[in-house]
C-alpha cells in the first residue's frame, strides 16, 4: 500500500474500517429526556473550564435510534449537563453509553462524543415509558415517564434537541501526554420533529465504579420530555485549545 493510499484511508483497520466514510442520518430517533437537580460541588468537579453553568442541572438521555445511515438500529444513554461558553448557552455531553462499536468508534474518532460501551434500553411498560442503561450485567439508570400524557409543543421540543453541544477532544500522545487537548462544539440543524410529548417522571441512578452517572445524584426532578425525529449531527469545530495555553 503506498502512502496517498494510507492518507485516503478513512480509519483502521485498513482492510475492514470499524465504520462507513458517510454522514449518518437518523430516522425515528426516540429521546427520553429528564433533567433533573443535583449537587452544585459534583457539576464543578465535572465541567471543564472554560465553560461555566449557572443552575446545578442535568439532562439524563436515552436514545432509540430506529434507523441508522451506515450504523443500523441501536440505542444510546447518557448524561449533559447545561453550561455556557461565554454568553451562549448550550450543554456539556458528559457520559454517553451506547450498544453499537461502530457508533462509538466513529463518533470518538471523527467527533469528540465521550462514547463507550453499555446497554441501554427503551421501551414502554404498560402505562409508562420506560428508560435503562445497565453496564455490564449491572444496572446504573432506570427512568420511567408517564406515557404521552401531555403534547409538547414541536417547536419546544426543537429548541431541547438543537442546543449548541460541547465536548472534550482528548487525543493522548506516544509518551501519554496529550496531544490533543481542545473543547469542540457541535449542533444540529438538520431536524424534523415528528411527536413530542411531556408528563410525570422519576429517575434512579446506582453507584457504580466504572459507569459513575450517581457521581451526579438526583436531588429533584425538573421536567421530562419524549420527543421523536429525523436529524443529522453537525460537525465539530474546537473552539479552546488547551495546550495553546
Amino acid at each position: 500500500m503506498k502512502r496517498d493510499e494510507v492518507l485516503r484511508s478513512f480509519t483502521t483497520p485498513l482492510g475492514a474500517p470499524a465504520y462507513a466514510p458517510t454522514a449518518a442520518r437518523f430516522t425515528d430517533r426516540e429521546y427520553l429526556n429528564v433533567v433533573y437537580r443535583t449537587d452544585p460541588d459534583a457539576l464543578r468537579a465535572v465541567v471543564p473550564e472554560p465553560l461555566e453553568f449557572d443552575e446545578p442541572l442535568v439532562r439524563f438521555e436515552i436514545m432509540k435510534m430506529g434507523e441508522v445511515t451506515s450504523f443500523g438500529p441501536y440505542v444510546e444513554s447518557g448524561q449533559a449537563i447545561p453550561v455556557r461558553h461565554g454568553s451562549e448557552h448550550g450543554e456539556y455531553l458528559h457520559a454517553m453509553y451506547l450498544n453499537n462499536f461502530p457508533a462509538t468508534a466513529a463518533g470518538r474518532e471523527l467527533s469528540a462524543y465521550p462514547k463507550v460501551m453499555g446497554s441501554p434500553a427503551l421501551f414502554a411498560d404498560h402505562a409508562a415509558l420506560v428508560g435503562t442503561l445497565d453496564y455490564g450485567s449491572q444496572r446504573v439508570a432506570t427512568a420511567t415517564m408517564g406515557y404521552k400524557h401531555h403534547a409538547l409543543d414541536l417547536d419546544e421540543a426543537k429548541a431541547q434537541i438543537t442546543v449548541p453541544t460541547f465536548m472534550l477532544k482528548l487525543v493522548p500522545g506516544y509518551d501519554a501526554a496529550p496531544r490533543i487537548a481542545e473543547l469542540v462544539r457541535t449542533q444540529i440543524t438538520d431536524i424534523v420533529v415528528k411527536e413530542a410529548y411531556t408528563g410525570p417522571a422519576r429517575l434512579q441512578l446506582f453507584e457504580h465504579a466504572l459507569a459513575p452517572l450517581a457521581d451526579l445524584p438526583v436531588r429533584e426532578v425538573v421536567s421530562a420530555s419524549h420527543i421523536v425525529t429525523d436529524l443529522t449531527l453537525g460537525p465539530a469545530r474546537p473552539v479552546h485549545d488547551y495546550l495553546a495555553e
